[in-house]
């Protein structure tokens, strides 16, 4: 029983993490609300994992963990050099 809330209670988070991210004023914003949306996927498949019995859920959440972060990072840096070309990114010239 305890489960089947923390699943529901994680959908419900995922939701406000998707109007967030589509509302996000800022690009930073958006980027901020899929991070989060990731995290709790990795946290939703890791409850639903021990909710089925099966325990190969949470390697699948683990790897999931991992690109969720290099995308982010990615991400960050990649809107770094595009929005301020004065700190080393690409210039016009």
């Amino acid at each position: 029983m305890m489960l089947a809330v923390t699943t529901f209670t994680l959908i419900i988070v995922m939701a406000m993490a998707m109007v967030r991210g589509f509302a996000g004023p800022s690009i930073f914003d958006r980027v901020l609300a899929a991070n989060l949306f990731g995290t709790k996927t990795v946290l939703l498949i890791a409850v639903l994992g021990f909710l089925f019995g099966r325990p190969e859920f949470l390697d699948i959440a683990l790897i999931y963990a991992l690109m969720n972060f290099i995308s982010v990072i990615a991400l960050l840096r990649y809107f770094e050099h595009t929005q301020n070309p004065s700190k080393g990114g690409s210039t016009n010239e």
